[in-house]
């Protein structure tokens, strides 16, 4: 395994985007020139279902193929999930975890009994207020970025310029941009 392999988990509702953001955070990756790996593991495949995302990123080759067991980074999109066990699968003090909620961090350790370093954005919020819907997982890759220095927005933005141009227009590269700044600016941590 590479020294420098950074596993992420993503946990999310089907439908909230995890698996697009653990995409387009291996794409902006592999732009910087990293290997990458991004894949999704699904449940019951309908709307609303709890499922998973997973992502590598090293500077040299990635030679595991399985999901990530012990992840440096786990990224909560829906704070309702934040109960479940298997959000803590792996995780010890070193791992980070930035949860998608309005609630404060005491709130999240409560609730989720989590010792590492706890970070919270309010993506959902930022998102209905920059894209006028509730989709996250921009908001949520600015926290990532911030949080861990894995990628660099700059990587992130052209992902989404290259992504939504040609599918939806400028106007809409320019507010996911706006969101996924705020996600950089206004992610919170404690611990």
């Amino acid at each position: 395994m590479p020294a420098n392999l950074f596993e992420i988990r993503w946990h999310g509702r089907a439908g909230q985007g995890a698996k697009s953001a653990s995409q387009m955070l291996a794409e902006a990756a592999l732009d910087m020139g990293k290997y990458v790996q991004a894949f999704p593991e699904y449940g019951a495949e309908r709307t609303g279902a709890p499922m998973k995302a997973f992502n590598r990123i090293s500077d040299e080759p990635i030679l595991l193929h399985s999901s990530v067991e012990n992840p440096d980074l786990v990224v909560v999109i829906d704070d309702t999930l934040l109960g479940n066990p298997d959000i803590l699968s792996g995780t010890d003090e070193k791992t980070i975890l930035i949860v998608n909620t309005v609630k404060p961090v005491d709130w999240v350790r409560q609730k989720s009994g989590f010792k590492g370093k706890v970070c919270t954005v309010k993506a959902t919020e930022i998102s209905l207020e920059e894209l006028g819907r509730a989709t996250p997982n921009t908001v949520m890759l600015g926290a990532v970025a911030k949080v861990t220095g894995v990628i660099e927005l700059k990587y992130v933005e052209d992902k989404i310029r290259d992504m939504f141009l040609k599918k939806f227009g400028e106007a809409v590269v320019q507010k996911n941009i706006k969101a996924l700044h705020r996600g950089y600016e206004e992610v919170i941590c404690n611990g």
